[in-house]
């Protein structure tokens, strides 16, 4: 069977368009034919070389998506042909299987348990959620990243009460998902921190009582200023050390919490002053929001499906496979919060 897909050559280059030769089915391995793919700041660090040497090239690309499973090995229980599923990064019930090589020409492409910028593609199972009939494939690509993501870091790790008072620091999609998290939460005030002004006004329409921009301020002053002492929670998801150090410093003493979602770039260090946690805040990190799929991703898109999250605003610019390269230079200069590659698979 052939696809379609993505491959990253070579860092700092565009990435190539290749017709592939999918491998054999091993037990554990599901083919699913995707439907969409978000691109995720991961990638483009990736893809630019941020991430220090890639030993795995030429490899594919993607870890979040949706899609229609249409065959799988030997072994799987959870999904079955014909099944619509979220695709994640994050490790569900399920065979754990490391990875796939895929065929193109005489060269050998490497992928690893999941991968999203292609038609078809070889899936770990325990990178596989169902999804519930009601959710569109469309919005249901973001929980395989973004979603939970954004609103585990509130439900699970930071665990705010009504109330309470909440800042975000980066209005990306992890930010944004954070955000109407929180609102959810009961989080009151709700304060967007970033430096692009259409990243500001998405959030006020996401939920934010109050919108800082850091190029333009203090946001550390000002965030002191709208709830006098500091808030009970900030979220860092811009990957900036600078704003990860803000973020500590805008909790309130005796509690406050800061919880880092961000990743930086190669060889970028957080350097902070160790008397911000004798002032008993705490410095949390996440991973991937500490969810465990199989109970939180249904959570999550009962959210989605019901119109308590509205995540339309996000999903402003879709893109065909053929401009994936495109997807991702919007997504590095800001033009895109989470593009969506749609990949056009029979029946979404």
């Amino acid at each position: 069977m052939k696809t379609t897909a993505a491959v990253l050559v070579e860092t700092k280059k565009p990435v190539e368009l290749a017709e592939l030769e999918l491998p054999a089915l091993k037990p554990g391995q599901a083919i699913v034919e995707i439907a969409y793919s978000g691109v995720c700041h991961t990638q483009l660090l990736e893809c630019r070389g941020y991430r220090g040497e890639d030993k795995f090239l030429p490899h594919l690309l993607g870890h979040e998506g949706s899609g229609i499973v249409r065959e799988t090995g030997p072994g799987i229980q959870k999904v079955k042909a014909g099944d619509r599923v979220v695709l994640s990064w994050i490790k569900g019930s399920g065979a754990d299987i490391p990875g796939a090589v895929y065929r193109w020409g005489d060269r050998s492409v490497n992928a690893g348990a999941i991968t999203t910028f292609g038609r078809f593609s070889v899936i770990s199972e325990n990178r596989l959620t169902s999804l519930p009939k009601d959710l569109p494939l469309r919005e249901a690509a973001l929980l395989g990243c973004a979603v939970p993501t954004g609103f585990g870091t509130v439900f699970n790790t930071a665990k705010p009460m009504p109330g309470q008072s909440m800042v975000i620091f980066g209005m990306g999609g992890i930010g944004l998902c954070a955000l109407s998290a929180s609102a959810v939460a009961g989080c009151v005030p709700i304060i967007a921190v970033d430096i692009r002004p259409e990243k500001l006004e998405l959030a006020k329409q996401m939920g934010a009582t109050h919108v800082l921009n850091a190029a333009q301020c203090d946001p550390v002053a000002e965030v002191a200023r709208l709830v006098p002492g500091g808030t009970d929670f900030a979220v860092e998801s811009s990957g900036r050390p600078a704003a990860m150090r803000q973020a500590l410093l805008a909790v309130r003493q005796q509690g406050g919490t800061a919880v880092i979602v961000g990743n930086v770039r190669h060889g970028e260090n957080l350097e902070i002053d160790p008397k911000q946690l004798n002032l008993g805040k705490r410095l949390l990190g996440t991973w991937g929001g500490d969810n465990t799929p199989d109970r939180d991703y249904p959570r999550y898109a009962r959210l989605l499906s019901s119109g308590k999250v509205d995540l339309s605003p996000m999903l402003s610019k879709v893109y065909p496979l053929e401009q994936i390269n495109a997807a991702i230079d919007d997504l590095e200069a800001g033009r895109a919060i989470r593009p969506l590659i749609e990949m056009g698979a029979q029946g979404a």
